[in-house]
């Protein structure tokens, strides 16, 4: 984990032969949200990304690198003192060189972020 106590999988669910859903919780305490912003903290964008990373890498077993990020569209802010506990669904197509990852980062009912990553595997 690049962020030691970033956050805290609560659950991770094969869905289907190459679908996952996790359950996780941000910590609100992390030093990260003291800068991101004070008294206001927002999940940053880039933190997002590495916990899907990181995710993928546990999945399949793999060290990865990010080879290309498309579709990547934050549509709502994730505050972790409001809304700390997320549901990642994450959709894997895996070849011999790379992994492409479709996510969807949910909070209730809303989406916070979709996401199409492509790694290589190192």
């Amino acid at each position: 984990m690049l962020l030691q106590d970033f956050y805290k999988v609560n659950s991770l669910e094969k869905v289907s032969d190459q679908s996952y859903q996790v359950d996780l919780t941000l910590n609100a305490r992390h030093e990260v949200f003291k800068g991101h912003f004070p008294g206001n903290p927002v999940t940053p964008g880039v933190g997002m990304m590495q916990i899907i990373k990181e995710l993928t890498e546990e999945i399949t077993g793999k060290k990865l690198f990010l080879t290309n990020a498309s579709n990547v569209k934050f549509m709502a802010l994730i505050n972790p003192e409001v809304t700390p506990d997320l549901k990642l669904e994450l959709d894997m197509t895996l070849t011999d060189n790379e992994v492409k990852v479709k996510n969807i980062t949910s909070f209730g009912e809303t989406t916070a972020l979709k996401l199409t990553n492509t790694y290589k595997i190192v």
